[in-house]
């Protein structure tokens, strides 16, 4: 069973089965729990192992959702919440795009893999979400760069419910120590930090059944 920061999930997780190891990982959880800063560890599915509290706090609003809650796997929270961009800012630049490189980077390796093939089964249902990720998305990484798809240093958008922070950005930051890397975890901390010029928040958009992009980067002719 994994662990969140304040608590025992009640979903199994494909976390190491021995005594040394949930120790850890209870261990790793108050450690976590510390951290003023959103902070999670997710296995190579994005299924959440850890999470603090700051974590949850920064999504709170968020409406529920069989699959795709933030607190269960970010990837499909990103990709298909439709809430989603009331968090993110910039929801489908900053966060689908890089998500979409990064989940393609990850069926390459464990192709085999049924929660990501179920992903991509999603993607593949959704016709512009679909044109993104075989089109749109190599024309994105060569306009942008390797560099975009990374999430550690990428600096990004958020509308944070806390209005002392309210439409700000956020640093991401891997802190992925030794042991949580063999175990094929990475923990992720973003670091939030003050906009040079916060752009007022928009409007909410209105509810859509999923948080599937809205429009796909024209191919290079």
């Amino acid at each position: 069973m994994a662990y969140q920061a304040g608590g025992q999930r009640s979903a199994p997780r494909p976390v190491p089965d021995s005594p040394r190891a949930q120790a850890y990982l209870e261990d790793y959880a108050a450690y976590l729990e510390a951290v003023s800063f959103p902070s999670v560890v997710l296995d190579h599915r994005w299924d959440v192992v850890l999470a603090n509290t700051a974590f949850r706090t920064l999504f709170r609003d968020v409406g529920p959702h069989p699959t795709a809650r933030p607190d269960d796997n970010f990837l499909r929270f990103v990709l298909f919440h439709p809430d989603a961009a009331a968090v993110l800012g910039d929801h489908e630049a900053s966060w689908c795009l890089p998500m979409l490189a990064r989940f393609a980077e990850a069926l390459e390796r464990h192709g085999h893999d049924p929660a990501l093939q179920a992903v991509r089964r999603e993607i593949a249902q959704d016709p512009i979400m679909e044109a993104a990720y075989r089109q749109g998305l190599p024309h994105w990484i060569r306009a942008v760069g390797e560099d975009a798809v990374e999430h550690d240093g990428a600096v990004r958008p958020l509308f944070h419910p806390d209005p002392r922070w309210g439409a700000t950005q956020c640093r991401i930051v891997d802190e992925t120590p030794r042991t949580l890397s063999e175990w094929g975890f990475a923990r992720l901390t973003m670091v939030l930090r003050e906009a040079p010029a916060p752009a007022p928040r928009r409007a909410p958009r209105p509810r859509r059944t999923a948080g599937h992009l809205s429009v796909v980067p024209a191919p290079e002719v």
